[in-house]
């Protein structure tokens, strides 16, 4: 273990909860690289760190694949949790503790924040009608009702929002709704709910969130929530649930959403019982150690406005940063079961080494909450260039000369040009720290592999296989490679964090016990060696291919066959069509007359800005410039384009359409696509000799 150094810090750190009800694939896997490599940094720096994480193991969906399943919901989740850590274990992600939110520590701690927020007034009791279905004898959250949508009438809709339009509405609202559990005609029902009240903590919430907790974007984002006004959150469900049961009310449960981020303490309360910490240090409203959440930037209004508030009015500590990451794409297109590219980490780990893709997901990762891509060539090309061909082969390169020539020992002494090499390369290891500190991971990446570069053209120009074969010259062939060797223990420190297996194995060969940050500044004098053996080997695209290939069968018969509704933000897998456009025939709409549609206002108009909308799977916000003014428009194109593919292109919108509010804010008007939907979906694109504003006939 390192030695805590003087300014040591004591850090928790958490990843979100991965949902019990499937596979971890690698879009899951962004995320938990990302944490692990801040956490094991954080470690080498010699800082108390501590990195927990749970199954996240209620809800409804739960509930009902137990029941697909013939099992109980217990062995369902201990199931898919020991799926879990075998997958994240050949990742390398190193948990200080792994739990399940289905714990005693978590439902002893849910219910003691329950109980404090309603001692202090925060939590109300309201009768809510909902839709009830009668076959299965339960209510049903909003995703789990399809139907057709009110507003545009496109079918097989959920009961919250239509994917086709983007309107928002309630489930009672459908036209034709059907449970998607059984397929029954759900009917109303009135059932007490009770509320956590998130608007007492308004003015709270307005500072925490501009106090520099969050990324500027997701502080951005969340002043929308301000502005249309924070309402009381519903936290409850009734039976039947799989969950914890409220304190004091009968046939009431926990919603998963209220005891899943409480895992994080419970996950860390299990590892204070079993290695003697205090969870009251890190936990308590004065604690002046440091707590840190990393999410998708999908998940964020929970994190960010909900867990706060919760904590604050439980008389808990709040979080000093919550990290938000993108989505990841593959070959620049969502993740495709149809084409091999929705990748389940067990398939990956098949055919690829590990570290090939934390590598590569460093290369990509900084602190912002844009998306990232997996390349698939670039992938085999940045490995074998970068890892392969610089760093690694910098010690196969030395290490033969040091072992034959000189029984496996470094030079005890150098000239001062070697010293000066020497100490250009580590005195950017302060610059490197920070950027790791920061998550700036992709640019720490391009600074070690310069230095990589500057260790290579000094073996180039010192040409050891040459001074290996000139009389007179051991002297210099010693320090040649005594400092090849330095400079590979350099750069392999400083890549440990991003490839814990590779760099451990390259401990055995260079006799050393451990990689300490601040290690590196005194060089390995007189030092041992040991023969080498290969760290590792080029990445094929064969084996790409090969995964890929597999991953079409393995993806398809790895997803759940139950209702995916993970508290209310994940598609269901009964919906029956992918895209927005229907792929069948479906009966011509009430006609219009020749002066309604004369009335439609098509006009020319610049994609002056495009913005992913984390909440919503389908919409892109636009920015759109037709002249005279600019209007903003959610279109639900996110399946086809990327935001930066679109910004100033030309389209076609509906200029005179009236604004309507959604939740995600104002929509301006209509942009006009066509295809047959999902990834095949092309806006109208004019040529480029059209000028925004001219109007369209």
């Amino acid at each position: 273990m390192p030695q805590a150094n003087s300014d040591s810090r004591k850090i928790l750190i958490t990843s979100a909860l991965p949902y019990a009800n499937g596979p971890i694939h690698l879009g899951h896997l962004v995320e938990y690289i990302q944490t692990d490599i801040w956490s094991r940094f954080q470690k080498m720096r010699g800082h108390e760190c501590h990195y927990v994480c749970a199954d996240d193991a209620h809800g409804t969906p739960i509930m009902l694949r137990a029941q697909a399943e013939g099992i109980t919901p217990e062995t369902l989740i201990a199931r898919v949790s020991e799926e879990h850590q075998k997958d994240f274990a050949g990742f390398n992600i190193g948990f200080d503790h792994y739990h399940s939110t289905h714990s005693e520590e978590n439902k002893a701690l849910s219910a003691q924040i329950y109980n404090r927020l309603k001692a202090a007034g925060h939590i109300t009791r309201k009768t809510i009608s909902q839709y009830y279905d009668p076959e299965k004898e339960m209510f049903l959250p909003d995703r789990f009702v399809i139907g057709t949508c009110p507003k545009c009438k496109a079918e097989d809709q959920y009961g919250d929002n239509c994917e086709a339009c983007g309107a928002t509405y309630s489930p009672t609202e459908l036209i034709n709704p059907k449970s998607a559990v059984s397929g029954a005609t759900p009917v109303e029902k009135d059932s007490d709910h009770l509320f956590f009240e998130l608007s007492q903590f308004e003015d709270m919430l307005k500072e925490w969130t501009h106090q520099g907790h969050l990324q500027p974007q997701i502080t951005n984002k969340l002043n929308e929530w301000f502005e249309a006004g924070l309402r009381g959150w519903d936290i409850s469900r009734d039976a039947p649930y799989f969950g914890f049961e409220i304190p004091g009310e009968t046939n009431k449960y926990f919603y998963v959403w209220l005891d899943a981020p409480v895992g994080y303490m419970a996950s860390f309360q299990a590892l204070c019982e079993k290695k003697n910490l205090s969870f009251d240090e890190f936990w308590a409203k004065d604690s002046i150690t440091e707590l840190y959440h990393f999410i998708g930037k999908d998940i964020i209004n929970f994190h960010a406005l909900f867990w706060p508030a919760m904590l604050s009015g439980a008389d808990y500590r709040t979080p000093d940063a919550i990290f938000a990451h993108g989505f990841l794409t593959v070959d620049g297109k969502k993740m495709s079961k149809s084409r091999g590219t929705f990748i389940m980490a067990k398939s990956y780990l098949t055919h690829l080494n590990p570290e090939y893709l934390r590598y590569y997901f460093a290369t990509k990762l900084n602190s912002g909450i844009d998306d990232l891509d997996l390349n698939l060539e670039d992938f085999v090309q940045r490995v074998n260039s970068d890892l392969v061909g610089k760093v690694i082969n910098i010690a196969s390169r030395c290490a033969g000369f040091v072992v034959k020539k000189f029984d496996g020992k470094l030079a005890d002494s150098w000239s001062d040009k070697a010293q000066a090499l020497y100490s250009e390369v580590v005195t950017e290891a302060d610059n490197i720290a920070s950027l790791y500190e920061k998550r700036e991971f992709g640019h720490a990446m391009r600074d070690i592999m310069a230095l990589a570069d500057k260790a290579n053209e000094y073996i180039d120009e010192t040409a050891p296989w040459v001074l290996a074969k000139a009389e007179g010259k051991e002297a210099e062939l010693h320090e040649s490679v005594s400092m090849g060797i330095n400079l590979f223990r350099v750069l392999i420190s400083l890549l440990s964090p991003v490839l814990p297996t590779t760099s451990e194995k390259a401990l055995s060969f260079l006799q050393l016990d451990a990689y300490r940050w601040d290690d590196i500044q005194t060089p390995l004098m007189g030092h041992t060696i040991a023969k080498f053996k290969p760290l590792m080997t080029r990445v094929e695209m064969e084996a790409v291919e090969k995964m890929v290939e597999s991953s079409k069968a393995d993806a398809k018969s790895a997803m759940p066959s139950t209702p995916d509704g993970k508290k209310g933000d994940k598609k269901s897998t009964t919906k029956s069509k992918a895209s927005n456009v229907s792929t069948e025939l479906e009966p011509i709409a009430d006609e219009i007359s020749f002066e309604d549609f004369a009335k439609i206002d098509f006009r020319i108009a610049k994609i002056v800005k495009a913005e992913a909308v984390p909440e919503a799977n389908k919409l892109l916000k636009l920015t759109l410039d037709i002249g005279e003014h600019e209007k903003q428009v959610f279109a639900g194109i996110k399946s086809a384009y990327q935001p930066d593919e679109l910004e100033g292109k030309l389209t076609v919108m509906v200029a005179n359409l009236a604004p309507r509010k959604m939740r995600f804010g104002l929509s301006e008007g209509m942009v006009l696509a066509a295809g047959p939907g999902g990834e095949d979906l092309f806006l109208l694109n004019p040529d480029d000799g059209a000028k925004p504003g001219m109007r369209v006939k």
